[in-house]
Formats: structure tokens, C-alpha cells, sequence
């Protein structure tokens, strides 16, 4: 049960409605989740989609990457309606089953790419340490450049915020999605 009701696009303030539209006519297509919390206070919800748009679309990682940064940290935070809307992406954007399925079972996983084994004990380092020590970090850059870093950053931190608002306002799973973290 969560502890915030949904606001019903009727009933909303022209602002919330202003901000409803966007996200709405966005990638997104519409309004769930965190960004239907954070409605309940519009420029807190117009400014964080303005990031999630940036870091989910617009950032140097590729899909693959980004989206295997966001099942590490739905894992990390057991942010199951994270982990719902983002396993299946995940797996379409290239991430393997035996790698979503050690994430999601709390095991480390193997990796072909090294690409992945640096965004993965990346985001789970700065996650479980809360820092990034100089021998991740200098690999980090090597393998995925600068600013691809500074991204990554981002996308750890955005997706910890929402995986936050998903805990504290315990929000189910999507959809009817059944937990799977355990």
C-alpha cells in the first residue's frame, strides 16, 4: 500500500497540470511512479524529469550501460518498481539474462565486456562505500572516458533519488509486476 495517494489529472492545480502534460507528451509517455510523487510538489517533478530525461537519454552511456547502472542501483536500494520498469529495458538494450539474474539475486555477476564490469562495480563501489577509490576510478576513465564518468555519476545519484522516493512512499511494483528482489 503506498503512503501517498495518486492525484487524478482532474483534480490537479494548473501547474501540476502543466507539468503532468510534459512528462506525459515526453519519452516517458506518462506519469508514474516517482514523477507521480513528486507531482504533489510540480517543480520538484519539473526538475527532476528535466535529469531523468538527460541521464535515461541524453547521456554519453549507451543504453546497455545505463540501464545496467539503473538495475545495480534498483538492487542496492531493493527498489522493486525500479527494478520492474527497468529489467525488461535492460535485456532489450543488450544486458544478458545471467547477468540481470545475478543482479537481481544479489550475486556478482560474469562479464564478457569490460565495459560493464567497470559501470557495475562503479555504480555497487559508490553505492556500498560511498566513494570510488583511485584504482576504479583511473579504470573508469580508461575504459569509458571523462565525461562518460561524470554521467555515470549522475545517473547513480538520479537514480538513487527515485529509487529513495520509491522506498520511503512504498510504491509497488508496475503494473501488476510481481517483486523479484530479494
Amino acid at each position: 500500500m503506498t503512503r501517498i495517494a495518486s492525484l487524478q489529472p482532474e483534480n490537479l492545480t494548473p501547474r501540476q497540470k502543466e507539468v503532468y502534460d510534459a512528462i506525459a507528451s515526453g519519452p516517458r509517455g506518462r506519469v508514474r511512479g516517482p514523477l507521480a510523487v513528486w507531482l504533489n510538489r510540480p517543480d520538484l517533478a519539473d526538475r527532476a524529469q528535466a535529469l531523468g530525461r538527460y541521464c535515461r537519454y541524453d547521456s554519453l552511456l549507451e543504453p546497455r550501460l545505463s540501464e545496467l547502472a539503473i538495475l545495480a542501483t534498483a538492487r542496492v536500494w531493493k527498489s522493486e518498481f525500479e527494478w520492474a520498469a527497468h529489467k525488461v529495458i535492460a535485456l532489450k538494450a543488450g544486458i544478458s539474462p545471467d547477468i540481470v539474474e545475478a543482479i537481481r539475486t544479489d550475486r556478482q555477476p560474469v562479464f564478457e565486456n569490460e565495459d560493464e564490469a567497470v559501470v557495475y562495480d562503479y555504480a555497487i563501489t559508490l553505492h556500498t562505500e560511498r566513494h570510488i577509490g583511485d584504482e576504479l576510478y583511473a579504470r573508469a576513465v580508461k575504459v569509458l572516458g571523462q565525461e562518460a564518468v561524470v554521467d555515470l555519476t549522475g545517473i547513480l545519484g538520479y537514480y538513487t533519488l527515485i529509487s529513495m522516493t520509491i522506498n520511503v512512499f512504498e510504491l509497488p511494483p508496475p503494473d501488476g509486476a510481481v517483486p523479484e528482489l530479494e
